[in-house]
């Protein structure tokens, strides 16, 4: 069974974001960048699945500026076969995302396709349902288990005050959540060998999907700042600072 698995390049979650200074962006000049966390982990799965016999091929896919292919090699030197990339310099709403993923799964028919539950720069959480939808094939968000039996799935996800167990057939479409597993950290000569292996490369619009933007940001801008907080001798003061202060009681 093959196994595609999305890949996107986002800001390192370690950054402390900067936004331009017409607020119409992040800035992204000298930021450093790296695999969006989410996708990490569902690549590690697809890796594991193929370590356990179950998969036979990982093909590793991003979307975006030829500087994507950093993270398309960093798949490969975590364990993908493959590497698949279409290049495109502007940003991509999440439905031209999942319309092209499903034009490449056409082609490459994947047992099953592994992404992300969410991206950590535009946190949208959209591409996996719009891509399940597109590909008309079972769908499973926010996977903390995936077990594959023949030509089934079962997948274990983390909901309000409890766990659901879902039963698929392949192929699907599952995205991965934060405890689906740990990812691996690549070993130096895994990343050495993927900086010599090739990549599948050629353009987003050769496709033949209409990528013209239909989601436009209008501003970005900081969160509000948290006020300190403010220690109390009584609770006497703390109830009419409640009352008289903060409104709630």
């Amino acid at each position: 069974m093959k196994v595609l698995v999305a890949v996107k390049r986002v800001i390192d979650y370690n950054v402390r974001v900067r936004i331009s200074e017409d607020h119409s962006d992040v800035d992204l000049a000298h930021a450093k960048m790296a695999m969006n966390p989410f996708c990490e982990i569902a690549l590690e799965e697809a890796v594991r699945l193929k370590e356990q016999g179950i998969a036979s091929e990982v093909v590793a896919v991003s979307i975006g500026p030829k500087s994507a292919q950093e993270q398309l090699r960093a798949a490969m030197a975590l364990g993908a076969d493959r590497a698949l990339h279409l290049e495109h310099e502007t940003a991509l709403d999440s439905l031209h995302v999942a319309k092209l993923l499903a034009k490449l799964a056409e082609e490459e028919q994947p047992g099953l396709v592994l992404l992300g539950k969410q991206s950590i720069d535009s946190d949208n959480n959209q591409t996996a349902q719009m891509l399940a939808a597109l590909m008309g094939t079972g769908q499973a968000t926010y996977a903390s288990e995936v077990r594959i039996e023949g030509e089934s799935v079962t997948v274990t996800r983390e909901i309000d005050g409890g766990l659901q167990t879902l039963a698929l057939q392949l192929p699907a479409v599952i995205s991965a959540d934060l405890r689906l597993n740990e990812p691996r950290f690549a070993r130096l000569p895994d990343i050495m060998k993927a900086k010599k292996r090739p990549i599948e490369s050629r353009e987003a619009s050769s496709l033949g999907i209409d990528l013209t933007p239909r989601v436009r940001t209008l501003h970005v801008d900081y969160p509000a700042e948290r006020q300190p907080g403010v220690r109390v001798a009584s609770v006497d003061e703390l109830v009419d600072r409640l009352k008289n202060e903060a409104g709630v009681l």
